[in-house]
């Protein structure tokens, strides 16, 4: 992969999430930033849960006869309460609400496998678990847990905290940070250059990163767009030939290579599409079908000879011959 396509990958890519076909996932990991927002928010969120499973305590005690509250029923109630916030909050939702609380839904972020599965319930539970005991709130020792969880956080590439380190999770964002704008046309100036060109060098790696920069460029401040795109445009450059008319912009060139790549490659796959429709027509049919089964034989009646007494019958579908006539002299008319 070339350095410009590395640093776009790294840029916007940087999950490291790869699909079952093996495509890496233009997916970003969530930052620490993002994430105490979402923290703060489930935990609004769970003072108000809090109030009302106080309420609703207080009335059900009260409702109680006198003589069965004690402080062993109000403590089991208070644990209960406490399980079912720090550790029932967070794994019911994650699983009810395809891996995001309400604070993570809020921001636009996601609990995910590390490959790009939907996390799992054991994961879920495990993620919870350890973030209730070293991290938030930190029951065991909790002034260096929260230390360590959050050098843990700053330091992985990946912005992982403790839990998603032993649950074997990431947390990513759900929304793309933009929409990604069409590949601009070339320039009629370079339409006849364009079709000249030799792009048999130029990798997958190298025109997603040009594609990246069109599409996105224009989230970036000068002089880093510009000094992207000479970068790009040099690598380009190298791998093409001939070389484009002079006195243009490097975007302009970039735009050309690659709206050519695209042409060239909807070129070929509409051959294909074609030859395959002349070849087996029945897949570019979606109403035909694509194996036709052939109707099953017709069963005759069996005649008044075939079925007398004695006589060999035919088998089921198949009609007997009719009988010929026998012998030499037969065949020669009886002369």
């Amino acid at each position: 992969m070339s350095a410009a396509a590395g640093g776009t990958a790294s840029a916007w890519g940087d999950a490291g999430l790869v699909s079952g076909e093996a495509v890496g996932l233009d997916v970003r990991a969530a930052r620490i930033g993002s994430r105490v927002l979402a923290l703060l928010i489930d935990v609004l969120l769970q003072l108000v849960f809090a109030l009302v499973l106080a309420v609703i305590a207080a009335l059900t005690l009260a409702a109680l006869p006198y003589g069965m509250v004690d402080a062993a029923l109000e403590g089991a109630l208070f644990t209960l309460g406490v399980v079912l916030l720090l550790v029932g909050y967070p794994v019911g939702f994650e699983r009810l609400n395809d891996g995001r609380t309400p604070g993570k839904a809020a921001v636009g972020l996601r609990v995910v496998s590390l490959d790009g599965a939907p996390v799992g319930l054991r994961q879920s539970l495990t993620r919870a678990l350890v973030g209730v005991a070293v991290e938030w709130p930190g029951l065991v020792l909790p002034l260096l847990s929260w230390v360590a969880g959050t050098t843990v956080m700053l330091t992985d590439p990946r912005g992982r905290r403790l839990g998603d380190l032993v649950a074997g999770t990431l947390v990513v964002h759900a929304r793309t940070a933009a929409r990604w704008r069409p590949v601009p046309a070339p320039v009629p100036v370079l339409v006849n250059w364009a079709g000249t060109l030799d792009l048999s060098r130029l990798g997958p790696d190298l025109a997603l990163a040009v594609r990246q920069y069109l599409t996105r460029g224009h989230q970036f401040a000068e002089p880093a767009r510009s000094d992207l795109a000479r970068q790009l445009w040099r690598e380009v450059s190298a791998l093409i030939t001939p070389a484009p008319p002079p006195g243009l912009p490097e975007p302009v060139y970039l735009a050309a290579v690659l709206y050519e790549r695209h042409r060239r490659a909807r070129h070929r796959l509409a051959g294909e599409r074609g030859l395959t429709a002349a070849l087996w027509p029945q897949l570019d049919s979606p109403t035909a079908d694509p194996l036709p089964v052939p109707a099953p034989p017709a069963i005759r009646a069996p005649t008044p000879v075939e079925a007398a007494p004695g006589r060999p019958r035919p088998p089921v579908g198949v009609r007997p011959s009719a009988p010929g006539r026998q012998g030499g002299a037969d065949r020669d008319g009886g002369h």
